[in-house]
């Protein structure tokens, strides 16, 4: 960024400089990682987002696509704790959070209440196959997520900072599993679709795989500094113009509201939460953080708009029985939708 971009965006000095650590700090991340995960460039670069944020991501994919060495990899590049929960159908919420014990006190030989801790304690944690636990399970990991904290015993306790939890589900095999309720979905900062690898990167994995040792990523920025620039993305910039076109995005989604399309009408039984409108304002300031910009445009909240948005909209019957998906349907309201209000006034 120039010296006059930055006078024009309202960027000092400081700012300039902690923007271009992040940028920095984010390419070294991304190449730390492809020394193990072989493309999925825009599933990264999301995950990094919902960091950034200081925001928790659902992850969607078939078995064996690398979503668990993805997160692990993560953990490490950041130098953070990390822990992975499989859920299973017997899993209970103290198997999580922690438990309290009866123990002896050494000194004056009485028993004592003394709390352990579960696999919910570490900066990043990977919760595997999310759907695959019963309700009761999934609330408490969804309530330890929203709070930041446990309460065992009556006593609270603190989840380190930061703190990231990245959820997986698998869209197949979905007899004996609990889908998450639409109102635990929107928690989920983002929904990250895990897709296929192309025949490049199935190749490049083979290679690395099969023909000799993989390299070991390396530590490139701490906990410290990720609560820094997690300071720095609400210091971002953003217009009126910019922001109530996320806020038109958002209503667009809403059925026979003033800015649905005739595909929201049609296919659509209910729109995103306020939630919504937050992730997307959010996402877009990382990515204009990402960009090199001290303030978002409007093209930041398009490319963030699909994980934002897919989990947060409900489709209707006639929707599944013709085998349309939310993602379509996002993409129709962002062809639809001006970015500029007095477009939407011409029209």
């Amino acid at each position: 960024m120039t010296t006059n971009e930055a006078s024009a965006t309202g960027a000092g000095d400081q700012d300039l400089q902690a923007l271009e650590k992040l940028k920095a700090a984010t390419a070294a991340i991304k190449a730390e990682l492809g020394k193990v995960i072989v493309g999925q460039e825009d599933v990264v670069e999301e995950a990094l987002i919902s960091i950034f944020t200081r925001s928790h991501a659902l992850l969607v994919g078939v078995p064996g696509l690398a979503k668990t060495l993805l997160i692990s990899t993560l953990a490490q590049t950041l130098h953070l704790s990390f822990k992975r929960i499989q859920f299973t159908p017997d899993l209970m919420p103290s198997d999580i959070t922690g438990t309290e014990v009866i123990q002896q006190d050494q000194t004056s030989g009485e028993r004592v209440f003394r709390f352990l801790k579960g696999p919910i304690f570490a900066n990043i944690v990977l919760a595997d196959e999310i759907n695959r636990t019963p309700p009761k399970t999934q609330a408490a990991m969804l309530e330890a997520m929203q709070e930041r904290k446990v309460t065992v015993g009556g006593t609270d306790y603190a989840l380190p900072n930061p703190f990231f939890v990245l959820a997986t589900q698998n869209p197949i095999e979905q007899e004996g599993t609990y889908p998450l309720p639409e109102a635990q979905l929107d928690r989920f900062f983002f929904k990250l679709e895990v897709g296929y690898s192309t025949r490049a990167d199935l190749r490049e994995i083979l290679n690395r795989t099969t023909a000799g040792a993989v390299e070991e990523p390396q530590k490139v920025i701490d906990a410290e500094a990720i609560l820094r620039h997690q300071k720095l993305v609400r210091a971002v910039r953003i217009s009126d113009s910019v922001q109530d076109y996320a806020v038109r995005l958002v209503l667009a989604t809403h059925p026979r509201g003033q800015f649905a399309t005739p595909l929201v009408n049609q296919f659509l039984r209910f729109g995103a939460s306020p939630r919504a409108a937050q992730t997307l304002v959010l996402g877009a300031k990382v990515k204009a953080l990402l960009a090199g910009r001290a303030a978002v445009a409007a093209d930041d909240i398009k490319a963030v708009a699909l994980p934002a948005l897919r989990h947060r909209v409900l489709l209707n019957f006639e929707a599944e029985a013709e085998g349309r998906g939310a993602d379509e349907i996002i993409a129709n309201i962002l062809e639809t939708v001006p970015t500029a209000a007095a477009d939407l006034a011409a029209r």
